[in-house]
């Protein structure tokens, strides 16, 4: 059965995420940095040449054996699905047409989202933007596997199992532990999507549609391009909670690999990330990093210290409810969380400056925020 995980619980934190004081701290020194936000012109390219590439190849493999189809799906199929789902990533950011282009941005998602043959894109973002604004929430961040998962897959074996299932559990997960209630765009994008599928049956095949949602469950588990849903955020090294990669896979992933950097600036398309990571060097350079999904797939599997309960976890913090819930996430400042029983000094969590990891004037202990001594 495999080495048994170590861990009994998560890692528990009573700080503030530390992206929003290191960007801030970034853009004090580097005001420049705010040029490289903005929309990617040719995303919206990228995602049209992948979605017609995926349906002619879902034409020609409409009369293939079962073996081709499978095999071509994890190897070809899944890799462009699982590219179009972080085409999918980088559109909820609004990174296709820019804030003020909403709704184009929701339309590129339907249609990135074609090939991957389950709908996706709108659900992905309303929890998505929660993961990035309240990282290692208790209550809001689904991202985090459940007490549940961490509790049954404990050994190597089980967690090859919940490696081979984790699209069942990154696609379901949020519904039940933080169900919401379903918006019009969701509504469409399920429509839209079922009424593509049915077409592609009806002038393919069905093993046509078998090929591109085979692609996406396979690829989004045991597969290289899946190393990053374990790589982004599951504590390899105590004390970091997010980790980048700079290898060659990022060329199909719109630059996901750079999670630190993505994380400071959301509003910075992935294609930008690097030139973010040249600005600032020495922000990014010292930070623990991967240099391989595929090694950080086997990690987890075989390292006893590394399993579902490998991430920072904290205790709710909301944000200002007077913030619409649309505001991209570099316009939120640190002041603008709120305790969650109101008892922040005048309202906010140490008036939004970190000092040495720790909420200057604002030091969480024990769940209860006090004066940093």
């Amino acid at each position: 059965m495999g080495a048994t995980v170590s861990r009994t619980d998560f890692e528990w934190s009573y700080t503030q995420e530390p992206h929003a004081s290191r960007r801030k701290e970034i853009l004090s020194k580097y005001p420049e940095m705010k040029k490289l936000m903005g929309h990617d012109p040719m995303l919206k390219f990228a995602v049209t040449a992948a979605v017609l590439f995926q349906l002619l190849m879902a034409y020609m493999v409409q009369d293939a054996s079962w073996v081709t189809i499978l095999v071509l799906s994890y190897c070809i199929g899944g890799t462009i699905n699982h590219s179009m789902s972080l085409a999918i990533h980088e559109i909820a950011h609004n990174s296709a047409f820019g804030h003020t282009r909403p709704l184009a941005n929701r339309f590129l998602g339907f249609f990135a989202n074609i090939p991957i043959g389950v709908p996706v894109s709108i659900s992905f973002r309303k929890y998505h933007l929660e993961h990035h604004r309240y990282q290692g929430d208790d209550e809001k961040d689904v991202d985090i596997p459940t007490k549940f998962e961490a509790k049954l897959f404990t050994n190597s074996f089980t967690k090859l199992i919940w490696v081979l299932l984790q699209p069942f559990f990154y696609s379901i997960r949020p519904f039940f532990v933080r169900p919401k209630a379903v918006q019009p765009l969701e509504l469409l994008n399920i429509v839209l999507q079922i009424a593509v599928d049915v077409l592609i049956v009806y002038s393919m095949s069905y093993k046509s549609l078998v090929y591109l949602i085979a692609g996406t469950f396979l690829a989004t588990g045991l597969h290289p391009m899946a190393g990053h849903f374990i790589s982004e955020h599951y504590m390899f090294k105590k004390g970091y909670e997010t980790y980048s990669y700079y290898g060659p896979l990022n060329y199909l992933t719109f630059n996901v690999g750079y999670h630190n950097e993505h994380h400071d600036f959301p509003s910075i398309p992935g294609s930008r990330l690097p030139l973010a990571r040249k600005i600032a060097p020495e922000y990014y350079d010292n930070l623990p990093r991967h240099t391989s999904w595929v090694k950080v797939i086997w990690d987890f599997i075989t390292d006893p210290a590394i399993g579902p309960y490998a991430r920072v976890k904290r205790t709710p913090i909301p944000i200002n409810p007077s913030i619409p819930e649309d505001t991209p996430d570099d316009a939120i400042k640190i002041g603008d969380y709120v305790h969650k029983n109101g008892t922040g000094e005048n309202g906010n969590i140490g008036n939004g400056q970190h000092e040495n990891g720790k909420v200057r004037n604002g030091l969480h202990a024990n769940g209860k925020v006090g004066k940093q001594e």
